[in-house]
């Protein structure tokens, strides 16, 4: 069993040509891949406003000849998420969603906080990952995916609106090892660290880039091409990512 994961972040669709033709570039790119995704993750802050015309413009570039998963970011709203993105019945409740994809399983959870930039897993939310993890068959391997990164990332902005109640995942994945490695979004950059013993990697922003404190200001650099990640998932639980700038 080998997967191989898209993923992306961050694409702010705000109605502007600018937004527009980013995430076009980005779903263009992946469309011409000579191997498709077993499945493509977007990580949360699909719109920029939370409004039914953003997400119906997703709906339109997401229409993948892959599977497309998603978990909600700060920018996003539960409600018109559902509805539109989803075709589900609006509603203000977490949105969590487990994904078969090739062998493995994708945890897409909501680790928004309605009105807040920053994130919070809720008690319902840890429930339901505890209780999907024991229920899935075997030594199925699994993947985590949210928003909100549970680790700084050595920027203020992110790092002042991380989850933050890091230690109650942390407890919660001590008991299940089938747990391969953790995707999050939010940060707008491409990274990788560790949480939990576990990798973590953070998706490149499609909208723009987040310029690190070592590389001077301004904090945004919109001049940035969008960038993708692409995580290969092994039988073995063995995680290996690669970025890509789409230029």
């Amino acid at each position: 069993m080998t997967v191989l994961l898209a993923h992306i972040s961050d694409l702010h669709l705000d109605g502007t040509d600018r937004a527009t033709e980013r995430a076009t570039r980005t779903v263009d790119y992946l469309r011409g891949l000579s191997q498709a995704p077993d499945a493509l993750l977007v990580s949360g802050d699909i719109a920029d406003h939370g409004a039914r015309e953003e997400y119906a413009e997703a709906a339109g570039l997401l229409d993948l000849p892959f599977p497309v998963l998603s978990c909600p970011g700060n920018h996003d709203d539960r409600a018109a998420y559902r509805e539109v993105l989803l075709g589900e019945p609006a509603s203000g409740e977490p949105v969590n969603r487990v994904h078969h994809v090739a062998g493995a399983a994708v945890l897409a959870c909501d680790s928004t906080v309605p009105g807040e930039d920053g994130g919070h897993l809720d008690a319902a939310t840890l429930v339901w990952i505890n209780d999907t993890l024991n229920e899935l068959p075997g030594d199925t391997p699994a993947l985590l995916a949210l928003h909100h990164p549970p680790v700084r990332v050595h920027h203020p902005l992110p790092d002042s609106m991380r989850l933050d109640n890091a230690d109650d995942l942390a407890g919660l994945l001590a008991a299940h090892p089938r747990v391969a490695g953790i995707l999050v979004g939010h940060a707008h950059t491409g990274g990788a660290t560790t949480f939990a013993g576990r990798p973590l990697l953070l998706a490149p922003g499609v909208t723009w880039t987040l310029r690190m404190p070592w590389e001077g200001e301004p904090a945004f650099n919109r001049d940035q091409p969008p960038g993708v990640a692409f995580h290969v998932l092994e039988e073995d639980h063995r995680l290996t990512t690669h970025f890509r700038a789409v230029v």
